[in-house]
């Protein structure tokens, strides 16, 4: 008997970690992917934006160019904090800072 508490006592403790592990691993997480999210965010935002301009005030407007640079720099916001930016075409994460080569891509002229 003295032995089955032993065990138990044991499992206890070994269980308890876990537990603290899985919740301290789940809080080291949360603002990584709070940044995931605000990167994502800024990215569309910028995204929706530059078409607006681009419909609104033409390709070649001051608009588009601002928003052209706005959503550059989400891009290099993202890619200095998490080393990936968002791809609103694409709708996926790229882990290579591409963004130029994907930008010629879709260029609507």
């Amino acid at each position: 008997m003295r032995d089955l508490k032993r065990i138990l006592g044991s499992a206890k403790v070994v269980l308890g970690a876990g537990v603290l592990a899985g919740g301290l691993a789940c809080f080291a997480a949360a603002p990584n992917a709070r940044a995931s999210d605000d990167c994502q965010e800024r990215t569309v935002k910028a995204d929706h934006k530059l078409h607006e301009a681009i419909q609104e005030h033409g390709y070649d407007s001051k608009q588009a160019a601002h928003w052209r640079e706005e959503l550059h720099e989400a891009r290099e916001y993202c890619w200095s904090h998490s080393h990936r930016w968002w791809d609103v075409e694409g709708n996926r994460w790229h882990s290579d800072r591409d963004w130029d080569d994907h930008d010629h891509e879709h260029d609507h002229r």
